[in-house]
This record gives C-alpha cells, sequence and structure tokens, in this order.
C-alpha cells in the first residue's frame, strides 16, 4: 500500500481524461474503482474535487491517494533491477545532478508501462538511478517506445513540476532527427494538422495511431487537438531520402509520426504510418536500399535545450545516435558535424 502521492501532468501526456490519464499511470486499477475515488474526494486535481470524465492538463497536479500495489507496473520484481539492466540504463546517463537526470534513451525500451509493454522500461528500471537517494526519480515526459533520445527525470517532486513547467515554454527547443521518405517541397516549413485518435482497438481497430484533421475542419472533429511541428531538411539522397531536423512546437501522441505521413514523408521503419513498406507515398523509396538501412524507426531526440528548474540556466544537451542511425548515416556518408545544431534558430 503506497501513500498520497501529489503528481504533475507532463506536457507529453497532453490534454486528456483525467481516469484515462489516471489508468495509464496504474494500469492495475479498474475505472470503477478511479470513478469511485473521484466521487470520495480521495483523487483532487489542483486540490480541488474532480469527476473522472473532467479533462486535465499539463502542469496541473493531482493527488493521487493510497492504492494497493499502486507501483506494481513501474516496479522491478523482486530482487531488484538485474545487474545487466542496471549497467544498461545507467550507460545511458549522460547527465546528472542533485536535482535531475538526463538519459540517452535506446529503441526498443518503452518510457513507462502500459498496454502490452511488459514490466520493463524506463520507469520500472529507476531504481538503479537513485545513486544513494532514497527516493527513485521521475518522468517528466516521455517517447514512443521505438524513439531514441533525450529522457529528463526529476530527483524531486519540486524538480519535477518546474522541469514540466519549463517544457511549455517557447524557450525550451526539442529537437529530433529523422530520415523520411522522399524530399519535402518546401524544404522547410510547419504542419499544423490537428490530431485524433483513431477508431477501434484490437486486431480489427487500428489501436493508439493518430489521424490527422485538416486546420479548417477541426471544428467538425471535437476530440481532435490542434499540433503544430518545424521541420527542416538538412540533408538528401536524391528524390528518395531525406536527413529531417523536427521541432514539436506541441507535445501530441505520435505526432511527428503522424505529420511526416500526412505531408507524404513517412519516417523510415515506421511501420504504422507507412515508412515500413516498400511501395509508400515516398517517390521511388524503399524502407531499405540494397538492404543496408536498418528496417528500426529512424526517429531519435537528438537535442534539448532547457531552464533548470533550480539555478535557472539554459543547459543543452545532445544525444548521440543509436546503432542503427549511426549505420545509416555511415551508409550515407552524412556527416553529424556539416548541420547546425539548431537550424531554426540558423536559418530564421
Amino acid at each position: 500500500m503506497s501513500g498520497v502521492k501529489l503528481l504533475t501532468v507532463s506536457e507529453d501526456e497532453g490534454e486528456q481524461r483525467l481516469d484515462r490519464w489516471f489508468k495509464r499511470r496504474f494500469p492495475q486499477i479498474t475505472q470503477g474503482a478511479v470513478e469511485k475515488m473521484c466521487r470520495t474526494g480521495q483523487v483532487r486535481v489542483d486540490g480541488a474535487r474532480a469527476k473522472a470524465a473532467d479533462r486535465i492538463i499539463p502542469g496541473q497536479t493531482v493527488r493521487v491517494p493510497p492504492l494497493p500495489d499502486a507501483e506494481a507496473p513501474s516496479r522491478p520484481k523482486e530482487g531488484g533491477v538485474s545487474a545487466a539492466d542496471t549497467k544498461m540504463i545507467q550507460d545511458c546517463v549522460i547527465f546528472k545532478d542533485e536535482h535531475m537526470i538526463v538519459i540517452n534513451k535506446p529503441p526498443g525500451l518503452p518510457s513507462q508501462g502500459g498496454s502490452g509493454q511488459g514490466d520493463r522500461h524506463v520507469d520500472g528500471l529507476t531504481e538503479a538511478l537513485k545513486f544513494g537517494y532514497k527516493d527513485r526519480p521521475k518522468l517528466v515526459h516521455r517517447l514512443d517506445k521505438d524513439t531514441s533520445g533525450l529522457l529528463m527525470l526529476a530527483r524531486t517532486d519540486r524538480v519535477a513540476r518546474g522541469l514540466s513547467e519549463a517544457l511549455r515554454h517557447r524557450n525550451t527547443r526539442k529537437i529530433y532527427w529523422a530520415v523520411v521518405a522522399g524530399v519535402p517541397n518546401p524544404r522547410k516549413g510547419s504542419i499544423k494538422y490537428g490530431l485524433m485518435k483513431a477508431p477501434g482497438h484490437g486486431k480489427r481497430g487500428e489501436g493508439e495511431k493518430m489521424l490527422c484533421v485538416h486546420p479548417g475542419k477541426m471544428d467538425e472533429f471535437p476530440d481532435a487537438k490542434r499540433a503544430h511541428t518545424d521541420f527542416f531538411t538538412l540533408w538528401f539522397l536524391g528524390t528518395r531520402l531525406s536527413w529531417m531536423a523536427l521541432e514539436p512546437v506541441t507535445g501530441r501522441t505520435h505526432q511527428l509520426r503522424a505529420h511526416m505521413a500526412e505531408i507524404g514523408h513517412p519516417i523510415v521503419g515506421d511501420g504504422k504510418y507507412g515508412g515500413g513498406e516498400s511501395e509508400n507515398m515516398g517517390d521511388g523509396w524503399g524502407a531499405s536500399i540494397g538492404g543496408d538501412l536498418s528496417r528500426k524507426l529512424h526517429l531519435h531526440a537528438r537535442m534539448l535545450s532547457v531552464e533548470h528548474p533550480i539555478t535557472k540556466k539554459m543547459m543543452t544537451f545532445t544525444a548521440p545516435l543509436p546503432d542503427h542511425m549511426a549505420r545509416t548515416w555511415k551508409t550515407l556518408d552524412w556527416k553529424e558535424n556539416d548541420v547546425p545544431a539548431d537550424p531554426f534558430e540558423v536559418f530564421k
């Protein structure tokens, strides 16, 4: 039985119903239990009573009452984190101080537990990231399972709130690198299609796939959320492939993947959005060129500039490419140092 917790809704969790947020954080708790805790005032948002269907937004604080085995989905099996996983997750650390930790998440490792994710994920491995502290660090945002790159963890609730607030500010920069089908025209610009969850689940449904909604039709789809991605073409291979810098101005689920597919340039290796087939929207492009390119997702959270929640200094972190993307760069003779770290600032 865990004690009362005050959890901050992170930027990447976006706006959503309270019950859905709660069940994603604590998937072992039933819908009926969530509704009962709301009716009895045990679950509160920013100190006020709330209904299960109320919508919450990033930055709000949710009071979570004591829950039976509340941390079970995130806690490693008895005996703690294995020696191999301890070494793996500690080797991912690229920065730590007494307030925060930044890691370079490998592809294939989920950020948190959830449906079909099992019990091996970053949140479940944070026991190995305590580094002498009493409490485990807390994730303040997430990456898709197959997306690699920068993830921040807070070592205290105060820092978690500060980092969540910082992620909402425009002076925080998050730049991803991706390889996409074809060459966008124009080479730089913005994508402002709204996003909504596709209907259906299971074998016949589309699961967690997001659908794009034209900005002019947002009023026709009440479930659609506004989304904004800036893109910049850094390099290209004929008309077949492009090395892209992507900046998510908003933080919706699958935003970069859905947006790039919508403009006809799906990310290499993204089977969900058309980037895993030999025939797709990219002109003359295949998931592999002569079998040399990996079919894994080519999307990497490369650079993050954020204000330190305590010192208030701007800090910039850069994450090395994962092995499969590094091999692609080598195959295509692309040089990381040949492009600016932040092309959106250099080429305003």
